[in-house]
């Protein structure tokens, strides 16, 4: 179980890290789509936990339970968020450095177009500027960009979970 975990965890993790180069290489015109394209490419990542779960019912154990086939995604799911994190991390301290502050004026430029009062725009920038002091602490950088992708491959392992187990 551990070399189908570590081979498909690492597939999804090569997927998701993928998505990063295609997010900053500029083909992206904007934030716009980048958090659409994110999330489209966990989803499409983590379908690598039903083709592992599935193979691992057909050819090493048909009789397979909830709580193994949920250990089988949950499995996937660690490997491509540490990859997902280690790869961030990387990206943010290289090629990515100015990725913050770009966000920043980004979401500042779309407030400013919204239909919000001047004090509700304010308040949101001063919340901005707050988070972005934040995420210069490496842990929280690190916790961050973990609850950006593990909830995904959660849901994903528990939906894999159902549809897999061995009814009795």
């Amino acid at each position: 179980m551990k070399k189908l975990i570590l081979t498909y965890g690492t597939i999804a993790g090569l997927i998701v890290i993928a998505m990063f180069f295609v997010t900053f290489s500029g083909w992206l015109p904007d934030f716009k789509y980048a958090e659409l394209l994110g999330y489209t490419t966990m989803v499409l990542a983590f379908s690598s936990i039903f083709i592992a779960t599935n193979y691992y019912k057909k050819n090493i154990d048909d009789e397979l339970s909830f709580k193994e086939a949920l250990k089988i995604g949950l499995g996937i799911t660690l490997v491509a968020t540490v990859i997902y994190i280690v790869a961030w991390m990387i990206m943010s301290n290289t090629i990515a450095k100015d990725f913050m502050a770009e966000y920043f004026q980004s979401s500042v430029e779309q407030l400013k177009a919204s239909d919000l009062s001047q004090e509700e725009i304010d308040a949101k920038i001063t919340e901005m500027k707050n988070f972005q002091e934040l995420y210069k602490n490496p842990f929280v950088k690190i916790g961050i960009t973990f609850m950006e992708i593990f909830p995904v491959g959660l849901v994903i392992s528990l939906i894999s979970a159902f549809i897999f187990k061995t009814k009795k």
